[in-house]
């Protein structure tokens, strides 16, 4: 029942954000193997959005390491649960929490041992900064410990980027890249704190490379001058090599801005979606205090209210003119709003 409730939901966010996305492009998804034990770690930039587009995209079912406040509401902690999502604490949930993430590691090693995948942000928190910022040193506890409980497993490391062209924006295009293979044996050594140090090297060295990673000290001069060039921030390899002088602006794949007529269907999307887009303009948003939540409560919106207020419509309709015209504006509201972001 699990397996199937896990399936059903993995569907309905696919095609959730199949509609909430323009494109979303997965780079080397066959590298992720289907029965080892694997720890899939990534930078973090759009709240839940990257832990869904994870889920969804990496054909395996990861258990995700959350921060603990979304578990505080008994109904919600027991949802995320169902949905392999493991509570992990933070000092400012307060110090008296932090041991619990004893238990919360001992899981994961056992989830691993089991030739599962779990999903780490090692950043800790999230950030639309174009940077991959230090990563702290919680998923190399996980590493190690298994290492210890479990000599022999064959521990899997893969590094993920995420990218975004504009997080906060609906109808955003992004890119999801995994990385190579790292065996976690290859970083065991006999000094803890000199295997840590190493692996949390190597792991932002390569999450670097799958993603925008621009310097803090030239961060407001070089996004500036990328912004101007209006580029694909999609695709990181090519602006790092235009950033490192070896390729030229116009091979970082220029980004079109929207033309007049996808703003004209988004009136109409908009008109069509008026009372669950009067929600999210004057109820939810105005709530929305950090702009990473932005694109994550849009799209809880659009995934929960949105079905329902077509299915009213199209009930009204239905008792009025009948089902042909009620199924003719369910599939005319699904083709607008194919256009609106698509185009």
């Amino acid at each position: 029942m699990n397996k199937i409730w896990l399936h059903s939901v993995r569907l309905y966010i696919k095609i959730g954000l199949f509609f909430y996305y323009k494109k979303i492009d997965v780079f080397n998804a066959e590298n992720i193997p289907e029965n080892k034990p694997l720890l899939l770690l990534s930078n973090h930039q759009n709240a839940l959005l990257d832990a869904l587009i994870i889920g969804t995209q990496s054909g395996r079912f990861p258990y995700f390491l959350t921060r603990a406040a979304v578990f505080k509401k008994p109904l919600v902690g027991k949802i995320l649960r169902s949905l392999q999502m493991l509570p992990v604490y933070r000092i400012r949930d307060g110090w008296n929490t932090i041991n619990n993430n004893k238990a919360i590691f001992e899981a994961c090693s056992g989830i691993l041992n089991k030739n599962e995948m779990v999903a780490i942000f090692p950043e800790g928190n999230h950030n639309l900064k174009r940077t991959v910022r230090p990563l702290s040193k919680g998923f190399t506890r996980i590493v190690f410990d298994t290492l210890d409980t479990y000599p022999d497993i064959d521990l899997q490391l893969i590094p993920v980027g995420l990218n975004y062209q504009h997080a906060e924006q609906f109808g955003d295009s992004a890119s999801l890249y995994f990385g190579e293979i790292i065996k976690a044996k290859d970083y065991a050594a006999d000094k803890r704190n000199e295997a840590v140090i190493n692996l949390k090297t190597k792991i932002h060295s390569e999450i670097s490379k799958l993603t925008i990673h621009i310097p803090t000290e030239t961060y407001t001069e070089t996004i500036m001058k990328l912004n101007d060039l209006n580029v694909s921030f999609t695709n990181p390899k090519a602006i790092h090599d235009f950033l490192e002088n070896r390729g030229t602006s116009s091979e970082i794949n220029t980004y079109t801005k929207p033309a007049l007529l996808k703003s004209g269907l988004k009136f109409l999307l908009i008109c069509n979606l008026i009372l669950p887009y009067l929600v999210w303009k004057f109820i939810a948003q105005p709530k929305v205090s950090d702009v990473e939540f932005i694109g994550t409560f849009r799209f809880a919106i659009a995934i929960t209210l949105v079905p329902i207020w077509l299915l009213a419509v199209s009930g009204i309709i239905f008792a009025a003119f009948g089902w042909q015209i009620a199924l003719g504006y369910i599939l005319g509201s699904l083709f607008l709003a194919l256009l609106a972001v698509k185009t």
